[in-house]
């Protein structure tokens, strides 16, 4: 069994508030790197709902990449 809520709980929320801090792209990138690889972990199944949310930032973009998850057009 998949966890699909997985985004919705913690990759999304944690994406928001790097964003909002204004962290950097390398620290976006890093921290956001580990956590898609804990959460795969964890069987997350609904990655490219989250990817899809954040393709307009190449820092989180290149962490799913990290991680084997790309986006195609």
């Amino acid at each position: 069994m998949g966890f699909g809520s997985a985004g919705l709980t913690f990759f999304n929320p944690a994406a928001r508030a790097l964003i909002k801090a204004g962290a950097s792209d390398e620290i976006k990138e890093a921290a956001l790197t580990e956590l898609i690889a804990s959460l795969q972990g964890e069987d997350w199944d609904t990655e490219l709902d989250s990817l899809q949310l954040f393709l307009d930032d190449p820092a989180i973009v290149r962490a799913f990449a990290n991680n084997g998850i790309t986006w195609k057009d």
